[in-house]
């Protein structure tokens, strides 16, 4: 009795000596060698020693220290010797998982830190890395605990390649889209898409193996798989904000019973709009060498070639439009009649600001039109609109007071 008392209590002792060890070790190499690491890189400016401290490498690689300790003294319990060293390997290994996913992060934060990132981000890469290493490291694990070759558990892996590949779909699926999205330089980092199927409508924010994360206008976040990219349209609108102008495409419905050809005053009139003058003057001597040139009867306007208020007033618009300080003036422009519809003339102003920030290329759009609807009417033009409400009230009582008279 006494003697297995003793061995019991030998037993324990060693178990206690093995943990105490382990503390102790485990102590110095946080406390002591970590700290000193941490000392260093923070004092010598290391480049991406933040990135590394950050993300916790050598904090999580110290936990090896105690398994090794344990390892080393397997030999102590002969009888369960084959399974604490199964059990010490099984943890190194996983604690080597949980070091190298913190080095690939580190990988990928310190990649970031350059503007190809934007261009080419390995995010997706690391995943995939990330994945097979896992798959790599679990089946080590498994041969590592029931004795056998890693080699046998991998000839296996053939006959379980269709439940794989259903279960990889999307990072399958995932891996090919981020090769051709990359190689194709189809999207980066920072670029404003356009994917209403998806209710997607602002800037790419990451770029990942299975998915993309774009940060809406609204500030929500919308994640798009990555397959989708290639699989379905969406616009990007890089190429506008490379080109250093943002267009503007919008018409003014003219009413057409407001168009007229244009009375001696009214070019008088015109002739002081500074952005006419020298039209004005060159449409009249052309208009007049052509009519004489062709003894055009002048008695009725009809005949021969006259100005117009629409035509005079498109003129305005063009010249007003090379004169403004925020259109860019290396782009197309353009002022243009399109089919009459139902809603009169349209008018339409093709132009690029040249400012391609959302506030700033709004505001210098509504600005122009601003100007446009008020000067219409100097030009004897009436822009279109639908009858609202105070207009058939207006109608209204233009009747009720025609009668009240007694002139109806």
């Amino acid at each position: 009795m006494n003697a297995e008392i003793a061995k019991y209590l030998s037993v324990f002792i060693q178990i206690l000596i093995i943990a105490i060890l382990c503390i102790l070790a485990n102590f110095i190499t946080k406390s002591i060698v970590i700290r000193i690491i941490n000392h260093y890189v923070t004092k010598t400016h290391f480049k991406w020693g933040n990135i590394i401290l950050e993300r916790k490498i050598f904090r999580k690689l110290s936990h090896i220290v105690p398994a090794l300790i344990i390892y080393h003294f397997s030999t102590t319990f002969p009888s369960y010797q084959s399974w604490i060293i199964k059990g010490a390997i099984t943890y190194i290994i996983i604690v080597g998982l949980m070091v190298l996913d913190s080095f690939l992060n580190a990988v990928d934060d310190i990649y970031r830190t350059y503007e190809i990132s934007k261009v080419k981000p390995i995010k997706g890469y690391i995943q995939v890395v990330k994945i097979v290493v896992v798959i790599i490291a679990g089946i080590i694990i498994i041969a590592n605990l029931i004795g056998k070759s890693p080699a046998i558990l991998l000839s296996g892996i053939g006959a379980l390649s269709a439940v794989l590949m259903l279960i990889f779909k999307d990072s399958l699926l995932g891996l090919v889209a981020g090769i051709q999205l990359t190689s194709n330089d189809m999207v980066r980092v920072g670029d404003w898409i356009e994917m209403p199927k998806y209710g997607a409508d602002g800037d790419i924010i990451e770029i990942s193996l299975n998915t993309v994360k774009v940060q809406n206008f609204d500030k929500t976040i919308t994640t798009v798989p990555s397959y989708a990219l290639i699989s379905d349209s969406f616009i990007n609108w890089r190429g506008m904000q490379n080109s250093g102008g943002r267009r503007m495409k919008r018409p003014i419905f003219i009413d057409t019973n407001s168009i007229i050809f244009c009375t001696e005053d009214m070019i008088e009139k015109f002739k002081n709009i500074h952005y006419l003058r020298d039209y004005i003057d060159n449409k009249e001597r052309e208009i007049e060498e052509y009519n004489a040139k062709n003894e055009v009867n002048r008695n009725n306007k009809v005949n021969g070639r006259a100005m117009t208020n629409i035509g005079v007033f498109r003129a305005y618009i063009t010249n007003y439009l090379k004169n403004h300080s925020g259109i860019n003036q290396e782009m197309t422009q353009m002022v243009r009649q399109l089919e009459p519809t139902e809603h009169g003339l349209p008018i339409e102003i093709y132009a690029f600001s040249n400012d391609v920030r959302w506030a700033v290329y709004e505001s210098v759009q509504s600005d122009i039109f601003d100007h446009l609807f008020a000067v219409a009417p100097e030009f004897g033009l009436r822009v279109y609109q639908n009858p609202t409400g105070n207009d058939l009230r207006n109608m209204m009582d233009e009747r009720l007071y025609v009668k009240g008279d007694g002139t109806s």
